[in-house]
């Protein structure tokens, strides 16, 4: 499904002259939602831990570049946009496979990288968000972290976090002004998912989308003031299904398990 010609024109106005950082924003989602802002007339900032990838695309935007891990950045970007940051996308993400056997090293950088960057930003945006009553926070999560994925437990399990916290996130400060969006795509074309090998073949290439579709559902989900962002609208019946009747849900997905190491 393609979100790309209904253009949320009301959020668009919203956005201009905004002060926008997304993280992992050299290459994938994080550089077509970077592209999305600045095309809305944001001033963006592009972070990416490769430097070159991110100068590319800030250079291709107008943008400013930003090198340096997801989670450190926001004072230096507060200072790279006149003093200001009006909305964070917490986009920058590893796609860590393996099971509960994939070691201690792999497990503590899903962990770091896909929960504790969102945090650590969180930090350090909320005392001026809350002082001066709005702020925009996207985190972008995956299905994984409403469903799950196959061949994948520490994507899966930081996922799960991440879409933990982006909800702690909304319930506790949005009376406040605080708005939060959670987008949620199952397979998207980027590196990412080239990466997810034959796992990703089954469940997620039949139905992939491009990341522009993602930065359109975004920006319709801001429209509608949604925190919950689906790109691909059936996450919310399997979602509704693995809330109703979780045996069978887990059933179907040990099926799909099966299947899968038949193929490998």
């Amino acid at each position: 499904m393609s979100w790309r010609r209904r253009r949320p024109r009301v959020e668009a106005k919203a956005v201009r002259d905004a002060a926008v950082v997304v993280t992992g924003a050299g290459s994938g989602i994080g550089a077509a939602l970077a592209r999305r802002f600045a095309a809305e007339g944001a001033r963006v900032v592009v972070n990416d831990l490769d430097a070159g990838k991110a100068k590319a695309v800030a250079e291709e935007i107008g943008g400013i570049a930003l090198a340096g891990d997801a989670g450190a950045i926001v004072a230096e970007a507060r200072d790279a946009l006149g003093g200001t940051v009006d909305v964070y996308c917490a986009n920058a993400g590893v796609a860590s496979g393996g099971s509960e056997a994939a070691g201690e090293a792999v497990w503590t950088q899903a962990w770091d990288v896909n929960v504790m960057a969102h945090v650590r930003a969180a930090e350090a945006l909320l005392p001026d968000w809350l002082e001066r009553g709005s702020g925009r926070f996207v985190s972008t999560v995956s299905a994984a972290g409403l469903l799950t994925m196959i061949g994948a437990a520490p994507y899966s399990v930081t996922k799960h976090g991440a879409y933990a916290f982006a909800e702690w996130l909304s319930l506790t400060y949005r009376h406040r002004g605080i708005k939060v969006h959670a987008i949620c795509p199952q397979g998207v074309r980027t590196d990412m998912l080239a990466a997810t090998g034959s796992a990703g073949d089954l469940v997620l290439q039949p139905t992939a989308i491009e990341p522009e579709d993602v930065a359109e559902a975004l920006f319709q989900g801001m429209a509608q003031d949604r925190f919950l962002i689906l790109p691909h609208p059936e996450v919310a019946e399997y979602y509704r299904a693995r809330a109703t009747d979780p045996d069978r849900w887990l059933a179907t997905m040990n099926h799909i398990q099966q299947k899968w190491e038949r193929t490998r």
